[in-house]
């Protein structure tokens, strides 16, 4: 399995992993995004679909929950569960139904509040912001900081 640490110094350069990752990627991969608010995590959302070659506005589905788009090869399915309050809440709006779409790539941010029930061969992403630099971030790919 993938696993990588990776540090960016700009937006353009979050987006620019996002969009390489996104191509390696197989349909049917569930990511978590799991970072602090404005580390980063929509961002690379938004580099990640143009990976898939979606150009539509990506924004965070905070107040949506859930957003789908069509790529060229597959949807991408973008879920926030930052106003959910952890599994039941993410079971309640079929959540389980979401994580195993079959022609899909699923992104969750938050994914951290129902990490238990994400599939055993999840890519997982911890976003961390380098408090010395505005844009810097460390992006920790099934890996742990050290």
């Amino acid at each position: 399995m993938l696993s990588e640490k990776i540090h960016t110094r700009s937006a353009s350069e979050t987006k620019d992993y996002a969009k390489n990752l996104a191509k390696k990627l197989d349909i049917g991969t569930v990511v978590a995004l799991i970072g602090n608010l404005g580390s980063g995590k929509t961002t690379f959302a938004q580099g990640f679909a143009e990976g898939l070659n979606i150009f539509e506005s990506i924004v965070s589905p905070t107040f949506k929950l859930v957003s789908e788009y069509d790529g060229e090869n597959c949807k991408l399915i973008h879920v926030d569960t930052y106003r959910l309050d952890g599994i039941n809440d993410f079971l309640n709006i079929c959540g389980e139904e979401i994580i195993t779409t079959p022609d899909a790539i699923i992104l969750i941010e938050w994914a951290d509040k129902i990490i238990d029930i994400l599939p055993p061969e999840t890519v997982h992403i911890n976003f961390k912001r380098i408090t010395k630099t505005e844009n810097e971030r460390k992006l920790l790919i099934n890996c742990v900081d050290e």
